[in-house]
C-alpha cells in the first residue's frame, strides 16, 4: 500500500518507515528539512501548517498515519499549534483526498487532560479525529522506548551511576517502539472500527521503582530509586530549563503529569490479539536499547 506519514523524521516515525519498507509498502513522509534519499520513500517538503504539502502527502494514499506532534512546548499555545491545529490540518487534507484509513497516534496523557497542557492538547486532537468522517483509529501508547529514543535516555544515563530519580510512587506501562510500529502498520492495512486503543507490553504494568530497577539491569547496575516530591520535580524542571533551554526533558508541564499515580494501559482497551500482540519482553527490549545507546556513545 501507499502509506502517508507525518512525523517520519522522528523516533516512532523512523521505526515505522523501516517496518513499512521491510513489508514492501511505499511511504510518503512529511519533512521540514531535506532528507537523504531512500528507496521506497518519497519525502514531501513541508510542515503541518502547509496545506499544499499535506495535500501532496495524502493524495492517492491508502492510509494516513499521523504520528507528528509536540511533546515539549513553552506554553499552551505551542501545544495547540502542534497537536491541535496540526491534527486539524491533517484531518482536513485526508478528508478532501478521500483517504480510506486514518490512524492517529495520541498519548495516554489524553485520559487526564486536566493534568497538563500536553495531555489537554492530545485530548483535543482526539476529539477532532473522533468527530471527523474518516475511518479512524486512535492509538494511545504508554511510555515508548527503544533505539533512537531521546525521551527516556536520561533514565539510562543516571542508572549508570546507580541512581534513579523518580516521581512520587505510582505505576506505569511501557511499549517497545518496534511493537508499536507493527501495530500502526496493521491498523493502516485494516478496515478497523472507529475506536481508541491503549497500547503496552502486554503485562500488568510496574511501579516506577520496578522500571528503574529494570533499566539498571539493562545498563548492568543496581540502582537506588529515589522518589522526589512534586515540589522537587518542579524545581528540577526549572533547573533543566536553565541548563538545556528548549532541549529540556523535564519541563514544568511534564512534571505535573509525571506525578499522576497511574499511567498503565487499560486492559479493556488493548487491541484484540487477532490484530496485534506485543512481541518484545520488556527486560530484553531495555537491554537492546541500552546496547544501542552504548554503540552510539549516548550513555
Amino acid at each position: 500500500m501507499i502509506l502517508a506519514l507525518t512525523g517520519g523524521t522522528g523516533f516512532v516515525g523512523g521505526h515505522l518507515i523501516d517496518q513499512a519498507l521491510a513489508e514492501g509498502h511505499d511511504v510518503r513522509a512529511l519533512a521540514r528539512r531535506p532528507q537523504p534519499a531512500r528507496e521506497g520513500v518519497t519525502w514531501i517538503a513541508g510542515a503541518l501548517d502547509d496545506a499544499a504539502a499535506l495535500a501532496a502527502l495524502v493524495e492517492g494514499a491508502d492510509a494516513v498515519v499521523h504520528v507528528a506532534g509536540v511533546v515539549n512546548a513553552a506554553d499552551r499555545a505551542g501545544f495547540v499549534a502542534g497537536n491541535v491545529e496540526g491534527t486539524r490540518a491533517v484531518i482536513a487534507a485526508a478528508t478532501r483526498a478521500g483517504t480510506r484509513r486514518f490512524v492517529h497516534v495520541s498519548s495516554l496523557s489524553a485520559r487526564e487532560p486536566h493534568l497538563s497542557d500536553y495531555g489537554w492538547s492530545k485530548a483535543e486532537a482526539e476529539r477532532l479525529v473522533e468527530s471527523s468522517a474518516l475511518a479512524w483509529t486512535i492509538v494511545r501508547p504508554t511510555g515508548i522506548y527503544g533505539p533512537r529514543d531521546t525521551e527516556m535516555r536520561d533514565m539510562f544515563r543516571i542508572a549508570r551511576y546507580g541512581l534513579a530519580l523518580l516521581p512520587p510512587p505510582g505505576r506505569v506501562s511501557v511499549v517497545a517502539v518496534e511493537d508499536l510500529a507493527e501495530l500502526l502498520l496493521a491498523l493502516a492495512a485494516t478496515d478497523g472500527a472507529r475506536t481508541v486503543y491503549e497500547v503496552d507490553d502486554g503485562g500488568t504494568g510496574m511501579t516506577h521503582a520496578e522500571l528503574a530497577h529494570a533499566i539498571g539491569a539493562a545498563v548492568g547496575r543496581r540502582v537506588w530509586p529515589i522518589h522526589l516530591p512534586a515540589s522537587l520535580l518542579r524545581a528540577g524542571a526549572a533547573i533543566d530549563a536553565q541548563l538545556r533551554g528548549p532541549g529540556a526533558k523535564l519541563t514544568a508541564d511534564r512534571a505535573r503529569y509525571l506525578c499522576h499515580a497511574d499511567w498503565t494501559a487499560d486492559p479493556a482497551k488493548r487491541p484484540p490479539s487477532s490484530l496485534w500482540t506485543p512481541r518484545t519482553l520488556t527486560p530484553a527490549g531495555l537491554a537492546a536499547t541500552a546496547a544501542w545507546y552504548r554503540t552510539h556513545r549516548l550513555l
